[in-house]
């Protein structure tokens, strides 16, 4: 079972910029992709962004392509979501995710993500 604790979070007005991270523990973090999630008040659960094992392969949503870039630092266990140019419909609580099989890529139904991290909030005022 791997532990996942998120990051980064807040209030933001439009255009502004954030950084969230999720430090992962108890798995070993370099075999499994990663995703973000997000989901807003009244909404589904949302695919945002997903990078593979090894980092080289990420996914975006259209909806944030070209404005959020997923990385991460396997050296430290750790996925990022860096947000830029935020719109008020970002608003949501952000969630990071593991793959539950290694080494798979270019999967971003939420059903195949395990272990779940507590959430951040951000909030984007208009």
């Amino acid at each position: 079972q791997v532990q996942l604790v998120e990051s980064g979070g807040g209030l933001v007005q439009a255009g502004g910029s954030l950084r969230l991270s999720c430090v992962a523990s108890g798995r070993t973090f370099s075999q499994y992709a990663m995703g973000w999630f997000r989901r807003a008040p009244g909404k589904e659960r949302e695919f945002v962004a997903a990078a593979s094992a090894s980092g080289l392969r990420t996914i975006h949503a259209d909806s944030v392509k070209g404005r959020f870039t997923i990385s991460r630092a396997n050296a430290k266990s750790t996925l990022y979501l860096q947000m830029n140019s935020l719109k008020p419909e970002d608003t949501a609580v952000y969630y990071c995710a593991v793959d539950s099989i290694p080494y798979r890529t270019g999967v971003t139904d939420p059903a195949y993500f395990t272990s779940w991290g507590q959430g951040t909030q951000v909030t984007v005022s208009s």
